[in-house]
Order: structure tokens, then sequence, then C-alpha cells
């Protein structure tokens, strides 16, 4: 179900489109006319089809299947010669009597603005004064869609002197139904003002310009687009000297073209899942997230599982999951870099049945006991706190387990109301609910997200006598149940006296949780056994790439210099596997001198290298976009036209919007991508640095980072 809070919208958008449901089927009519012979010369004529043609085939793929995205049901697109093939088109088709969940209509050709102020679309047949006999009116075509039973339908008119259609359809619309109105989402698109010709191959350029800024800089991660989004992305695909002449037109605006529209689907929907992996039961938080930590992969795309080792740990966190425990806390701490994100995305990609049956990473599961695997289903919901305040952290909690937050009065508090609405899931659950949480120490209200959020849930922590799930019907069965499961930061303590051990507690954070809950289990990620896990990381990084002696040897050399920081053993393994021969690289003193300076000294050698990558990003290029990255806002930046912009404060020189585009391609496909973490905000794809670390190192704008050293 979309998120919308409209009826229309609660039915599946990747529906079947076989026709067998007719409820589900979604269905693009295109009325072309391409023939014209009569009026212009052959040549005009043929470069006229032509263009036609090129339209019809951007509009084909746009609405055809694209990856996991079903296709329209597509009807086919007959030579229309004079009126009476139109409406043997609107009839043959059914239109009028159509029904579905969406109708796309696409209409082309060449518009004649009447004297009465009525739009037509001329017909090869179409004679000189007399456009009622011989013309087709191009709102009947409008109006036959628009008045129809589907539940959403977009209609685009590409033609000459389209914009005229304002008042007529204004005046026409009052006759559909009020109910149908206020229930279905209708919008009516048109390319050409009220004294504009068409340019037959301005559209399809356009919109085949648009379909790849979607698939790449403008991020957005929603299934569906709104009709507010295709707009603002089709009219930044336009020179700007063109914009205000060739921008979309919104006749007919629907009640909810802010919404996703079912009409719309988004090309790079597939693409971004696709780029942030699997793990897809947890979408809203980060998606590829928890995959990248779970992992420990270096590239997008990598379908690896290189973290190894951590069983004890691994078996109680499995154990804390399992059915005999429905109630409890446990807090996954210590210090930076230490890989407590890791042991918290491997319990939630492991419990999920999907990733779990996914051919890919099935190794993952086979890799380890039995014993260290969560149950199946075991989390309810997973959710980043990283840079997010208590609010959105509450609704993105009831997001993930499938509760739309409710919508508030100006005088209510969304943290109050959505952890309410949370505290009534869970009372009605007929299971246990899980919650996983990281991030927490580097989230904007910390104090608030313990006090507000996570506090009102102690009653149902509380280890309870009653074991077992809740059967349905009764309630008085099973006491509401809750797991929560959360990584923060702490530093090491000083000693392992009891009395002593939260001393080392930077943030204080860790003590306020053990306060909330005190019967809470504390487990720790940076003991003295992590320099093994570290080594065993490292190897199996480069063993990747069939260099098994090798790996072994380099991961040897190197473990003791990058523990315990695994973000630290991350980075300097792609560098390792990235070279013919990782033992003599992880030998050199001045390697080994440059991973004692831990990220800084590893970025500095990144940035010398990724000239001589097979992109050439200049060094000081890459280094503004990552320091821009690190300087954004919120969960990171967007691409769009927002990275070039902030990157550029740091630049000293000027960069054309193309070549940064460039830039940030190659940025995201080199050595550098390792560097970045990606997240969701506002339904955009942005990016962000993959470390709390590493954001601070790039911050500090005093620390020039562009010094030259070996290469090794």
């Amino acid at each position: 179900m979309q998120r919308t809070g409209g009826e229309v919208h609660r039915r599946p958008a990747s529906a079947s489109t076989d026709g067998d449901d007719l409820g589900e089927q979604r269905t693009l009519l295109t009325v072309a006319v391409r023939n014209y012979e009569d009026d212009v010369d052959d040549n005009e004529a043929d470069e006229f089809a032509a263009g036609i043609d090129e339209q019809l085939e951007v509009v084909a793929q746009w609405w055809g299947p694209i990856g996991r995205l079903h296709g329209f049901r597509q009807l086919p697109t007959p030579d229309l010669t004079c009126r009476e093939d139109v409406e043997d088109l609107l009839r043959g088709q059914d239109v009028r009597e159509m029904r579905g969940h969406a109708l796309v209509v696409f209409i082309t050709g060449h518009g004649i603005p009447g004297t009465s102020g009525t739009h037509f679309l001329k017909l090869p047949g179409t004679e000189q004064r007399r456009n009622l006999a011989t013309a087709v009116r191009t709102s009947d075509i409008v109006m036959a869609a628009l008045d129809c039973h589907v539940e959403n339908v977009l209609v685009i008119v590409n033609a000459c002197y389209a914009a005229k259609l304002d008042a007529e359809l204004a005046s026409l619309f009052r006759e559909v139904r009020q109910g149908r109105k206020d229930r279905c989402q209708l919008d009516v698109l048109v390319t050409c003002d009220h004294n504009q010709t068409i340019e037959v191959r301005r559209f399809p350029t356009t919109l085949r310009s648009v379909f790849e800024r979607l698939r790449t800089k403008s991020g957005i991660t929603t299934e569906h687009l709104s009709v507010q989004e295709f707009r603002a992305e089709y009219d930044k695909a336009l020179p700007e000297s063109d914009r205000q002449r060739y921008q979309l037109r919104h006749l007919v605006v629907g009640n909810s073209s802010f919404d996703p529209s079912p009409c719309l689907p988004n090309p790079g929907y597939t693409h971004l899942r696709d780029l942030i992996g699997a793990a897809h039961r947890h979408a809203s938080a980060a998606d590829g997230y928890w995959l990248d930590r779970a992992t420990g992969r270096t590239q997008e795309g990598d379908a690896g599982w290189y973290f190894r080792g951590r069983d004890a740990l691994n078996r109680k966190v499995a154990a804390f999951l399992g059915p005999q425990r429905p109630r409890g806390v446990m807090l996954i701490t210590g210090s930076t870099g230490s890989g407590k994100s890791a042991v918290l995305a491997r319990a939630v990609v492991l419990s999920d049945p999907e990733f779990r049956s996914d051919p890919l990473y099935k190794e993952a599961a086979d890799l380890t006991d039995a014993d260290t695997l969560p149950p199946e289903g075991a989390v309810t919901a997973a959710v980043l706190a990283h840079r997010r305040n208590a609010e959105t952290v509450a609704s993105d909690i009831l997001r993930e387990l499938g509760v739309t937050p409710l919508v508030l009065r100006p005088e209510d508090d969304p943290v109050v109301c959505w952890t309410r609405q949370l505290h009534e899931f869970v009372k009605r659950a007929e299971r246990a609910v899980t919650l996983v949480i990281d991030g927490l120490d580097e989230s904007l209200e910390r104090d608030r997200i313990v006090r507000d959020v996570l506090a009102p849930l102690a009653e149902f922590c509380r280890p309870s006598h009653v074991p077992g799930p809740r059967h349905p019907g009764d309630p008085s069965a099973v006491e509401p149940a809750v797991r929560l499961l959360i990584a923060i930061r702490s530093t090491r303590p000083p000693s392992t006296d009891p009395a002593t051990r939260d001393s080392g507690d930077e943030h204080g954070l860790l003590q306020a949780l053990r306060l909330t809950f005190p019967l809470a289990e504390v487990e720790r990620t940076d003991g003295e056994d992590t320099r093994q896990y570290i080594e065993e990381y490292l190897y199996a990084l480069i063993n990747a790439d069939g260099h098994q002696d090798a790996a072994r040897e380099a991961a040897r050399l190197v473990a003791p210099i990058l523990s315990p920081w695994f973000i630290h053993a991350r980075l300097a393994g792609e560098q390792l596997r990235a070279v013919p021969d990782p033992p003599e690289l992880a030998a050199q003193e001045a390697w080994q001198a440059t991973l004692r300076q831990g990220i800084r000294g590893l970025l500095v050698r990144d940035l010398e290298l990724v000239e001589l990558d097979e992109h050439g990003l200049p060094r000081d290029i890459a280094l503004a976009l990552l320091r821009a990255s690190a300087f954004a806002q919120g969960a990171g930046v967007p691409w769009s036209d927002v990275w070039p912009q902030i990157a550029g404060v740091f630049l000293r020189r000027r960069l054309p919007a193309e070549e940064w585009d460039a830039s940030i391609v190659a940025l995201l496909a080199g050595r550098l991508s390792g560097y970045l973490a990606h997240d969701h905000e506002d339904n955009r794809l942005v990016y962000r640095p993959a470390h709390e670390a590493l954001a601070e190192l790039l911050t500090n704008t005093d620390d020039e980072l562009l010094e030259l050293g070996s290469t090794g």
C-alpha cells in the first residue's frame, strides 16, 4: 500500500497487467497521427512521421516493464487517417467504460485552434474549414478517459496549440461526477502553449533526458512519481532558455498531484533498488545500509559477504531474538568503528526470509553455525537514527511496522501522538515486536528518543513468565511483548570492575539507556579478540579476487595496526585488493605509516590515486564532493542540482553542470565510492560519509587533505 492517505492508492502499483484482475489493470493508450503527406512535401512528412515514431518509442519505454516494475498493458496504435478511425479506436478499446487502476493516454499530432475556442486534432483526411466534420475535438478523447471508470488517469497532449484546451476542459470537467473527482486522481498535461506549434522531436528528446535523469541524478526513491515531480524533472531537463516556453502545463489538476501517481512509474526506482542491494524488508530506514554493514562490502552491487567470526556475540544476539525470549533489551556498544552496526545489520538481513532465500546471499547463512543465525522473521522493524530527530524516528518505526502515522492537528506533538500509536500497535500485536535501532548516538535528539519514544516501551520489555505467541481473538492470552536491539557508541571502560564499567561512556547515553532499561544486556564489540576478526575480514576482502595465500599474509601483516577499527580495515582492504601484490604493499613501511594515520592517511592516499584511475577524477573535485556530503544537513546530500552547488563552495575553480555530473558519476563508480553511504530523505537518495569519524575529518576545512604522499 502506498502511504498517501487516499483510497485509490491502496492497491499495489506493481500488480499484474495481464487483464485477469481488471481492478489492478494498468493501461497505456496512444492516439498518434503521423501521416500528413498531402499537406507538406515528402521530406517534411517523413521527418514528422519519424518524430512521431520516436515519441511512441520513448513513451513505450517509460510505461513498459523496467526491472521489477511491471509494464502497462499497451494497446496497439493503429493508423489514424479520418475522424471515424479515432472514434473506432475509442469504441473498440471501450475507453469510456474502461476499468482498472491506472490509465495513461498520450495524444500527439498536429492541433488546430478553432475560431470558437475549440481545439481539434488534425487528421490526414481533415478538410480545411470543416473541422467539426472531419477533425476530432481533442477534448472528446481527453474526456473519454477522464470520465471512464479507471481509478487514476493521466492524459498527456503533445499537439500544436494544446494549451487552448484549458477553458474547454475546465467547462467539460464540471460534468464529471463529483464522487469520481473526490476519489480519483485525474490529470491532464500539455506540452504546447496556446500559440505554439509542435516541434516533433523536442518532446521525445526531453522525455528521454528525464528518463536518464531519474535513473541517475534525481535520486527519487519512490516507486511512482507525483505529477508535480514529473513536471519539475521535465522542466529541469529543458535548456534554461527554453523552460518558460516549453514547460509542461497542468490543465486538469488531480486532487492529490503531490502524491505518487500510479500513472507515473519512476524509471529510477528499479535502478536504485539494484544499486542499494537487498534487505528490502527494511526499506524506509536506508535500504542498502543494512546490507552494506552486514556484509562489510566496499562497493555498491558487491554480492560478497566478508565479515567473519564473532560467533560468541552473534550467538547471544540470535538467542536474544529467539522464540523463548519475547521480551528484553540488548545494547551493543563499543568504541568508534569497532563493528557495532555490523552486528545489528547481520541480525536484520539474516532474519529476513526473502534475503535468506536469495541465491546470491545464501552463502552467508552457510558460512556460520546455525545457532548464530537469528530466526526468520525475528526482526519486525529496523530503523537508522543517524541525523534524525525524535519525530522522524517515531514515524520511521511506524512505517517499518506497516502503520501509517496519524495525520496531526497543528497543536499536536508528533512524537507524543506517534509514540502513543506505536504503544497501541504493540498492545494489539499477535507476536513479539522486535525493533532494531542503529546510530542512536548520532541522532539529532538522542535524549528525547530515549525518553519519549523508547522509555514508554519499557513496560513491554520486562521479562514475562508467559511464553509463546498470542492467539488471534484472545488478547489476554499473552502480554504484549517488545524486544529492543540497539547499537550505541561508548569508549572502552578503563577496568572490568562493575562499579566503573560505564565511566568511559563519553556521551552518557549508555548510562541513560541502562537507567531506562535496568535489566538490559550490554555486549561490547571492542574486546581483545577484535584483532582476530579484523584479520579474518581483511582476508575475506582480499581473497575475493582469488589471492588466497597472498590475502592471508597481507591480512596478518596489517590487522594489528588496524585493530579495533573496522572502518579503517574496510578502506585499507579496498586498497589491498586493488593491487596485484597485496603482501608487498602490506609490508611497505610507508604504507603502514599511512595506516597509523587512520582514516586521514587512507583518504589522502586514495585522493592521490583517484586521478590515476580509469575515470581520471581530479582530486580537488573529488574532495569537494566528499566535503559537500559531510556538510549537508539531514541524512545526506541529494545529487540533483544540490550536490554540485554545495561542492562548488569548496572548489577553487568553476565547473559547468555537465562536468559536475560526470565527476559525480566517476566518484560513485571509482575507488572513493567506499567513503560514501547511501540513505533516504524526503523520498530522495542521499549520500553522506560512510562513518561519523570520516565526516568529522571532512568537515575540518583547516586540514587541506590534498598533500601528496607515496602511493606505495
